[in-house]
């Protein structure tokens, strides 16, 4: 398993990252307990949870998958062998139940939510703590076009910083990063924190796959030149990159087979784009699924690639994808494919 640095920190993180939002919801404890220990016997020693995990929200699943993570480090007293990234949540989304609904990014939210975090994970520092989604109305989570709003109230990003910088100065986080985030909010979080001292962001978490290249504009020459790498989500594309719902097909147990909600793939022109894809991958005698993951971590502004399963067959299949190399036909077939429909699935 190839290991990366981390933004401009002195952490080596792995190529692939346990990716963990399906735990407390489609996997138990010990099904989660079962990929953990495989991920790190592959050369995996990044984990990636947050608080308003398992997906999708529910209040009786609120904070499910941190206690299983955490219940993971106080049974096997590997904590040190992990870098370990959550996240704060933001406002909107449909979430009522964590903090009455009323999130902000400011001292407040921030220090409440990290103590739970703490406390649900069984630690006394995260090793990376993101701002799971900006607390301005801006164009993410598949929000195509800006459209500003003159009286969009949020906290100042100098306030955000500044209680990141504290809870950095007290050790209970090392590093911050971003998700979710823009080309303009990246920058200016960047430019605050070099000219006030602040914590620099070492990351930033997006969504990125064969269906969504949309990161490849504005902010893959950020994370190159600013040196704060892509955390890759969803790189199967909640799994229509896996060939699985070819068809119609809609597995059993599968997200999208039980949760209507995630449409965000399922558009005619993403299934079509994805059709094209799984059959270049099969012409060239490839797993789809690896050929996706492979595309994606073999990028130069990805510093981790996010992986998630339900089962441990899934998990060993993405473990198997670090050992793809891609030709360069095979390549240009995906190109393409991605001139012909580009981005079906922001």
């Amino acid at each position: 398993m190839e290991h990366r640095k981390l933004g401009r920190t002195d952490l080596n993180v792995s190529a692939l990252c346990l990716g963990t939002m399906t735990w407390g919801e489609q996997n138990d404890q010990a099904q989660a307990f079962e990929q953990i220990a495989r991920a790190k016997a592959g050369g995996i020693n990044f984990i990636d949870t947050a608080e308003m995990y398992p997906v999708p929200p529910r209040p009786e699943t609120y904070a499910a998958t941190e206690r299983i993570i955490g219940n993971w480090f106080k049974a096997n007293g590997d904590r040190d062998d992990w870098i370990l990234a959550s996240k704060v949540a933001g406002p909107g989304n449909g979430i009522s139940h964590i903090r009455d609904g009323q999130l902000k990014h400011n001292r407040q939210h921030i220090v409440a939510a990290l103590d739970e975090s703490l406390k649900h994970l069984h630690t006394d520092r995260i090793d990376l703590y993101q701002l799971h989604w900006p607390e301005r109305n801006t164009n993410f989570f598949g929000k195509l076009g800006y459209q500003h709003l003159p009286q969009d109230h949020f906290t100042p990003l100098e306030e955000t910083l500044e209680v990141l910088d504290e809870q950095v100065r007290a050790g209970k986080i090392r590093h911050i990063g971003l998700s979710n985030e823009t080309p303009w909010g990246t920058m200016k979080f960047l430019h605050l924190a070099e000219s006030r001292g602040w914590p620099r962001a070492v990351s930033i978490q997006n969504p990125y796959n064969l269906l969504n290249r949309s990161f490849e504009v504005g902010l893959a020459e950020v994370a190159i030149r600013e040196q704060c790498g892509l955390l890759a989500y969803s790189p199967l594309a909640f799994g229509m990159l896996s060939g699985k719902f070819e068809n119609g097909a809609r597995p059993e147990n599968a997200r999208l087979t039980l949760f209507s909600r995630f449409s965000r793939y399922s558009n005619p022109q993403t299934v079509a784009a994805c059709s094209r894809y799984v059959q270049v991958a099969r012409e060239h005698g490839l797993d789809p699924a690896q050929m996706a993951l492979a595309f994606v971590t073999r990028q130069p502004f990805v510093t981790s690639n996010i992986i998630g399963a339900t089962t441990l067959e899934q998990l060993e299949s993405n473990l198997a994808s670090t050992e793809l190399v891609l030709s360069d036909e095979l390549l240009a077939a995906i190109e393409a494919v991605h001139q012909d429909q580009p981005n079906p699935a922001p």
